[in-house]
């Protein structure tokens, strides 16, 4: 999809997504996907794959043998978690290495896993909500390759996004979950997942989904997902006040909420 016009008035330029995943949409839009032809594609780009592999054998994932193929980790996490992990990797060689985006790749690659496990649990759309998760903080790797010697202060100025967000637009004209959405729209991601790109600061900050918003599950699972990952023992209140705004029962949540929640303190324990 074409960038915003507006956000090309600014001349802050949003990344081309590789080919490799370009191939990979392909595939993974395809009901009948062929596995086989996931894996050759991911292996074909041999830093790509070692990239995947890494990854996959993180404490992140708690597998309990260490994965020695694409294919074998595919058989493991399934096709879903093995593409996004290669979103995640493509997505991070868009940009330059900084130790400044670290923590933001850190927490997209464990968000992603949280918003697919728990759509995958209460029936939504698991491709869409790993990739609205790995995408989230996008926007502002995207303002650091911009403003290399300015963007960073200000990361480390901001005491949270929507602090940030007023300083990005009092110095950018465009905040970074703007930037984000757009670089989600221009590498083909479903418009629920670039719709919760879009709105994550303001949901997570006020606590409603923005309206309107025709698919709101997903930007729901970003608001649990945040609450996992930085104030678990508010995770109950958070499902039971979100939930019900996006129409989803709020007792399936709760238990897949606190079922990815063990999982993930499971495998934190494990790699300890």
């Amino acid at each position: 999809m074409p960038v915003d016009p507006e956000l090309r008035t600014l001349q802050i330029d949003i990344p081309a997504r590789p080919e490799s995943l370009v191939q990979l949409s392909l595939l993974m839009a395809d009901e009948d996907m062929n596995l086989q032809a996931a894996s050759r594609l991911i292996e074909g780009d041999m830093a790509l794959a070692a990239a995947v592999m890494k990854a996959v054998n993180s404490s992140l994932y708690g597998l309990k043998g260490r994965v020695q193929s694409v294919q074998q980790a595919i058989t493991y996490l399934g096709m879903r978690e093995v593409a996004a992990i290669t979103f995640e990797m493509g997505l991070r060689a868009a940009f330059p290495p900084s130790a400044d985006l670290e923590p933001i790749w850190k927490r997209a690659a464990q968000r992603g896993v949280i918003m697919g496990r728990l759509a995958s649990a209460m029936g939504q759309d698991a491709w869409a909500a790993h990739s609205a998760g790995l995408f989230e903080e996008c926007g502002k790797a995207v303002l650091f390759r911009h403003a290399p010697d300015h963007y960073p202060s200000m990361l480390r100025a901001a005491r949270g996004d929507i602090e940030l967000v007023s300083l990005e637009v009092a110095g950018f004209g465009v905040s970074h979950d703007a930037l984000g959405a757009a670089l989600c729209e221009s590498w083909g991601l479903g418009a629920a997942a670039v719709a919760s790109v879009r709105h994550h600061v303001q949901a997570q900050a006020g606590g409603d989904l923005p309206e309107p918003q025709a698919r709101r599950a997903i930007t729901a699972l970003s608001v649990i997902a945040r609450a996992m990952m930085a104030e678990p023992d508010t995770l109950d209140e958070v499902v039971t006040r979100i939930a019900p705004q996006a129409e989803i029962d709020v007792t399936l949540a709760l238990r897949s909420a606190r079922r990815v929640l063990e999982q993930l303190q499971d495998a934190a324990a494990r790699a300890r």
